[in-house]
């Protein structure tokens, strides 16, 4: 953690975290926002795989959410990350995901981080081009889900963004 992120701290979500979770994907205006009973559930059944940050008062103001995945045990999938506005040029982003990979690395010895990013996502692009370059990991980048795949209207693709291999030293 950088000194700008001293009266921070990292650690695993709680259920009560679930509405500020929420309400920070919200007021992001880019991430798709789930419903709140998501969040709630997120927190309870994927805290071990997910991250909050909290002020000095215990209140989130970030967090990165994701999960393994359950073809490929080695490879946790990053869903979301998003940081207060208040919060934002910090760094907190990357202190958070780099935060979650070394908890995730060292406790379920994964060895692959996998996201996926629309075009349009120039921050996600930027915050996990240099995680891989932090970690001295390999970057790998392909349509997963091209847009006429989705139901809602338009939608751009979202590029899966695999990151790898991970060590317990951090690259």
């Amino acid at each position: 953690m950088t000194a700008a992120q001293a009266d921070l701290q990292i650690d695993r979500p709680r259920v009560a975290d679930g509405a500020a979770l929420w309400r920070i994907a919200r007021d992001s205006k880019v991430l798709d926002l789930n419903s709140s009973y998501s969040y709630l559930l997120w927190c309870r059944d994927f805290a071990a795989t997910s991250a909050v940050a909290r002020d000095g008062h215990g209140v989130p103001v970030g967090f990165v959410t994701g999960y393994i995945r359950p073809d490929r045990p080695d490879t946790l999938l990053v869903w979301q990350v998003a940081v207060d506005e208040a919060y934002r040029g910090r760094k907190l982003a990357a202190s958070l995901l780099d935060g979650l990979a070394a908890r995730t690395v060292a406790e379920r010895g994964l060895t692959t981080l996998e996201t996926t990013i629309s075009p349009d996502n120039t921050a996600s692009q930027r915050l996990f081009t240099s995680f891989a370059e932090r970690h001295g990991a390999r970057l790998e980048r392909e349509v997963l889900f091209d847009t006429d795949l989705f139901p809602d209207g338009p939608h751009e693709p979202e590029v899966l963004y695999r990151i790898g291999p991970l060590s317990a030293a951090g690259g």
